[in-house]
């Protein structure tokens, strides 16, 4: 039997994050169409300066809080899109607003520095509180960079100054061919190298991140690109544990194209590039032990493996890194991130993936320190609440209860995956624009990928909340965290939108 819903007041056992106790709604609230009349005047008079055909909805980040977003007509959504999922640990968290009030802040702010050429005497102790503090294993050295685009763009040049520093040999100097072909874009000193992504893999929207990006057309149309191999992503069967041996089976068939690709490709690739979960392209899983078999391949062949962390980074899947849960038995070479840390970079452990000279790899800004201050106050949050656990626990509960629901509205979520992944979850739904255009309409902001997918992109502090609340009484068992308040709302909204839909 279905069961009900039932209402239950309960205490967490576990270290809480009270920051927004008592300032944070009960609930969401929608008072008007989504937009409303001040909305689509906002729109207009911005369409006038600004392109706004991707636009979601125009927001009052003044009254914005924790979990919820509000608009300019006096809604107030529950947001589990998170502006792309990047908003780490609530909006208005006064954790973050003491930091921008800081000196430090504000001096980094209004005599923002060229860190290449110079850098505030501070620089090292800030980089090693937080994003040092907070490195994938195995990797001790950090270049930031500005954006996701930008973080995959120099990583890719990164990779391919390494490889020609190898192939030279250590120590020798650029051959006068070599400099003065360059400037011809011609080889030697331009050489025909590559990076291997995968089908339907995102890694941003400049001209290297672009020619490695497959997700959508739209993004690559009528810009010119490098002749770059694609290799195949597995499209594995969900729930994953009632597939195993056809999942199997598929990875196996995508890795030995991918060695074929390494063996036949025109010119020698350099590096693989690969997401831990296809994010922009549909939430697309693959196994522990698919990326374990493309770290061999990379290895054999003497080629990097580079994991684009910008969307899955900074404790989304339940690890503060989601390729942690692979327990590789050797790192990835370079690690890229953005979105959830607010600055962007790229992690490397080996000493010659610093280029061999200055101004390489090179830009006026070369990232942001106040970008890195604020990254800095989000690790202290993270780690003060510890929220990297709470993300897990909320996920488990979050899973157990979408579950349910796939259970009783099959035509409306299949395909639902992210299982021990934290609030990283999505599924797949025939209606998907129209879902998302009518969880609106009751209170909550959410968002879609690839074709058909719903993807979940909740804050670290989701589910933060004390007090009475409803939730599965099936869900509810002793050692799953048990005040998941906002992952509650959110539960019943979808219910009720599939409900309205019978």
């Amino acid at each position: 039997a279905v069961p009900k819903l039932n209402a239950y007041r309960c205490f967490s056992t576990t270290p809480r994050h009270a920051l927004f106790e008592g300032v944070e709604p009960s609930g969401p609230s929608v008072r008007t169409a989504i937009p409303g009349p001040v909305g689509q005047k906002a729109t207009a008079e911005l369409d006038e300066v600004f392109d706004t055909r991707s636009l979601n909805m125009m927001c009052d980040y003044e009254k914005s809080v924790g979990n919820y977003i509000a608009d300019l007509d006096g809604n107030l959504l529950l947001d589990v899109y998170a502006q792309i999922a990047s908003i780490p640990v609530g909006y208005n968290n006064p954790a973050l607003r003491e930091a921008a009030k800081s000196d430090e802040m504000v001096n980094a702010i209004i005599n923002r520095p060229a860190l290449g050429n110079f850098p505030p005497g501070d620089y090292a102790a800030l980089l090693k509180k937080g994003l040092i503090a907070v490195a994938p294993p195995g990797l001790n050295q950090v270049f930031t960079a500005l954006a996701g685009s930008d973080a995959n763009e120099t990583a890719y040049k990164a990779a391919f100054m390494f490889y020609r520093r190898r192939e030279r040999g250590e120590g020798s100097e650029f051959s006068a061919e070599e400099m003065e072909s360059s400037m011809r874009n011609a080889a030697p000193g331009s050489p025909k190298l590559a990076i291997m992504s995968f089908k339907k893999g995102f890694h941003g929207r400049l001209f290297g991140s672009l020619s490695t990006t497959r997700s959508k057309p739209i993004h690559k149309l009528d810009i010119p690109s490098f002749k770059w191999p694609q290799a195949p992503f597995p499209s594995l069967k969900y729930p994953l544990e009632e597939h195993a041996a056809e999942n199997a089976a598929e990875e196996k068939k995508c890795l030995e194209e991918v060695e074929q690709i390494f063996k036949s490709w025109h010119c020698p690739i350099v590096a693989a590039v690969v997401e831990p979960i296809q994010s922009e392209g549909g939430d697309n899983h693959a196994s522990a032990a698919f990326f374990q078999g493309l770290r061999d391949i990379t290895k054999k062949h003497n080629a990097l493996l580079i994991v684009d962390e910008v969307q899955t980074g900074v404790g989304a899947t339940g690890k503060f890194w989601a390729h942690e849960h692979w327990n590789l038995t050797s790192p990835p070479d370079l690690v890229t991130f953005s979105k959830k840390a607010q600055t962007a970079g790229y992690y490397f452990g080996d000493p010659r993936l610093r280029p061999n000279k200055p101004y390489r790899q090179f830009n006026t800004w070369m990232g942001d320190p106040s970008k890195v201050i604020l990254f800095n106050a989000i690790v202290d949050e993270i780690k003060k609440n510890d929220l990297i656990k709470h993300t897990a626990k909320t996920g488990d509960f979050l899973y157990a209860g979408l579950k349910e629901l796939a259970s009783r509205y099959p035509k409306q979520m299949q395909n639902l995956r992210g299982k021990g992944q934290g609030t990283f979850i999505a599924w797949d739904t025939p209606r998907r624009d129209e879902f998302l255009k009518t969880m609106k309409t009751v209170g909550v902001n959410i968002g879609g990928s690839g074709e058909a997918a719903v993807r979940l992109r909740p804050m670290l502090i989701f589910g933060e909340k004390h007090g009475l609340f409803t939730h599965f009484t099936s869900l509810f068992r002793p050692g799953l965290l048990t005040c998941v308040f906002t992952a509650t709302i959110l539960l019943e909204k979808i219910e009720e939108v599939f409900k309205s839909w019978q």
